[in-house]
């Protein structure tokens, strides 16, 4: 447990992030919504609780579950956000198979959580980014019931191979075969249709850094549209670009923006880019 007196007039939030320096402001938050912050002895939730010389700050952190594979950005009661990292799946059928989702169980079970993580939506293995967790079927269920409305804004940052254009939409059709290839075109073909928009952030003349806002969430839908256009995501070995500068797959989800389901607040997350994609245009 860390105690602090107060010095000096401020509101709660900007004394934890002076004396936490290395904890996210969402971290935070979650910590005030988890009952981790006391002041005078009563539990306190609001980040703009001013406090007063003389006050006493206790801030409970019961344990730390670390992990290489993901830091956990947010937490209430009803669901986590986390940052995962590359080289994990999002989902396995097996327990003994590395997971996200096995992951946060342990960490459930850790924090003396009487609930398991339930998947919202995916990443792929070598994908790292944001994703959403929640802590019951009924949140998970009240994300599925309207994603795309829940879901407001949603965007990656890539590395691809070659000079991307400034800007763009993509819109195709996307059928998907059981051997794992795939047939995309302009004409509906019977696949699933799927629309990117791009825009490029950097470019060096041999790779791009490119921002991609989806509208739609296919399989591999970025992946696959970048191949199209002739510029394929870096070090994606399935759709046959061994161009691999970076030494992983160059995608990161990089913004989060939602509903919350249960309190109907505007949720709005966002992660640094990969150091290993901005090394590229230094």
């Amino acid at each position: 447990m860390n105690q602090f007196v107060i010095a000096k007039e401020q509101e709660l939030m900007d004394f934890l992030l002076e004396n936490f320096p290395n904890t996210s402001r969402n971290r935070i938050k979650s910590w005030l919504v988890n009952g981790n912050v006391a002041i005078d002895g009563e539990h306190v939730s609001q980040y703009n609780h001013a406090l007063k010389p003389g006050m006493v700050v206790k801030v409970e952190k019961s344990g730390t579950f670390l992990s290489q594979w993901m830091n956990i950005v947010y937490e209430d009661r009803y669901l986590m956000v986390v940052e995962k990292k590359e080289g994990i799946l999002t989902h396995s059928l097996s327990l003994n198979d590395p997971s996200l989702q096995n992951i946060l169980n342990d960490y459930l079970i850790f924090t003396h959580q009487k609930c398991r993580a339930h998947v919202v939506h995916r990443l792929d293995r070598d994908t790292s980014g944001l994703l959403i967790f929640t802590k019951d079927k009924k949140v998970e269920l009240l994300f599925e019931k309207d994603w795309k409305g829940t879901v407001f804004d949603r965007r990656y940052v890539a590395v691809l191979s070659g000079q991307m254009p400034k800007e763009g939409t993509i819109e195709s059709w996307i059928r998907y075969e059981d051997d794992g290839r795939f047939t995309c075109s302009a004409d509906d073909n019977g696949g699933k249709y799927a629309v990117t928009h791009y825009r490029t952030l950097k470019t060096n003349g041999k790779y791009s850094l490119v921002e991609f806002k989806l509208d739609t969430g296919r399989k591999n839908q970025i992946r696959i549209h970048s191949k199209v256009m002739g510029y394929p995501v870096v070090g994606d070995f399935r759709y046959r670009n061994f161009d691999d500068p970076i030494g992983r797959l160059g995608l990161h989800a990089y913004k989060l923006c939602f509903t919350h389901p249960v309190t109907h607040q505007k949720m709005m997350f966002e992660t640094k880019f990969p150091d290993l994609f901005m090394q590229l245009f230094e």
